[in-house]
């Protein structure tokens, strides 16, 4: 009788589960029993071989169906060296399981490599992105802008170009990688890969060091940028200067640098998405009687007609008027609300005759009467 234990009770799953619960399952029993992690622990390296053999088994849909049908049983011969596959290393097509692989090692190794490049590794490492703000003004955010910005970063050393050797002389290939940048070392049936610690990936050595970038090959210094903002950006926004982030190092790209928009706040316009909103005050004589006024917008001022019986709260849209869409396509609204004022310093003359059209005002204010009826209404 076979002591192996099931499969699916190796990797905690369902018979019926998906591959991509046994994907998931397997991932996390590999991350957490892999001997890299578990150094010189043989119970971990066992487990992580117990399921490591399951997953192969259970992610291939002809193994997986000889093994529901006949268990441990169907997996003897024609698999490999022994029972899963296992006995001198993995053999054939791995499929979705050699992608677990690539998912669990990136992980461990820190991720993947910048750039997107495939197979070998590069000596030449990218320079890190950088961020900065830049405050700008609610016409300028609206209209668009071009600024100078200035900032601090590494760039090449233009002593040694960027190769960190002192003139004269050249790095040399590391003894500890023999110039791969990596080292590779056997962790059970598994080779491992990890960042050269002695060169730190470069595969290089700087035995006379540059006497200006002291071996780095960059170093600070404050540069100045144009920076060109389009119209109808908006708060928070970024944009992003390709490659003026820091220098890379040997030969690596250099990083990008974004910049954030603040928008500094106007003192009568407030911006919704591309509309601009603003607050008009007008008297009661103009409410009642009607008027025709200036108003501000960004491009000028324009005139408004106000309808006599005009109510305070009520908003006006002037058409256009507003913030140009990002990428030139059409352009906001600003849309006006009248704010009618109530006098507050009155001199006799004035009293006098507000008195009197308070004796007329009987008819004259339609949401008064219509309040009141309904008051009425109610407590009748």
């Amino acid at each position: 009788m076979s002591t192996k234990r099931d499969y699916y009770e190796v990797l905690g799953v369902q018979k019926g589960a998906s591959k991509d619960e046994i994907k998931k399952s397997y991932r996390k029993l590999a991350m957490q029993y892999h001997p890299d992690r578990n150094p010189d622990n043989k119970e971990a390296e066992a487990k992580f071989k117990e399921a490591s053999e399951a997953a192969d088994v259970l992610l291939d849909d002809d193994k997986k169906a000889r093994y529901d049908q006949f268990g441990h049983a169907g997996m003897n011969g024609g698999m490999g060296g022994g029972p899963g596959g296992f006995g001198g290393g993995f053999q054939g097509d791995f499929g979705d399981f050699g992608d677990i692989f690539g998912d669990i090692f990136g992980d461990m190794l820190g991720g993947g490599r910048r750039g997107g490049r495939g197979g070998g590794r590069s000596r030449g490492r990218p320079g890190d992105d950088l961020q900065m703000g830049i405050d700008i003004d609610f016409s300028e955010a609206a209209f668009g802008v071009e600024k100078t910005i200035s900032l601090t970063k590494n760039v090449k050393c233009e002593t040694c170009n960027g190769s960190g050797a002192k003139a004269g002389s050249t790095p040399t290939t590391c003894d500890y990688c023999n110039g791969h940048g990596e080292v590779r070392r056997q962790q059970g049936f598994f080779t491992v890969s990890s960042t050269c610690p002695k060169c730190n990936g470069s595969g290089q050595m700087i035995k006379d060091p540059c006497g200006t970038c002291n071996g780095a090959g960059k170093k600070k210094k404050k540069v100045d940028l144009q920076v060109k903002i389009p119209a109808g950006i908006d708060q928070g926004q970024r944009l992003k200067l390709s490659g003026e982030g820091d220098a890379g190092v040997q030969g690596g790209p250099n990083g990008d640098l974004y910049v954030v928009i603040n928008i500094k706040p106007h003192e009568i316009f407030e911006r919704d998405e591309f509309d601009v909103h603003c607050t008009v005050p007008i008297s009661f004589t103009q409410a009642a009687l009607g008027a025709e006024m200036e108003v501000p917008t960004l491009s000028g001022k324009v005139a408004l007609k106000i309808p006599a019986g005009t109510q305070s709260g009520v908003k006006m849209r002037l058409k256009g008027k507003g913030i140009q869409r990002l990428g030139g396509y059409g352009q906001g609204d600003q849309i006006v609300t009248v704010h009618v004022e109530t006098p507050t310093k009155l001199n006799s003359e004035q009293k006098e005759l507000l008195k009197r059209l308070s004796e007329l005002d009987h008819n004259s204010n339609p949401m008064s009467r219509g309040f009141f009826d309904k008051v009425k209404d109610l407590f009748q």
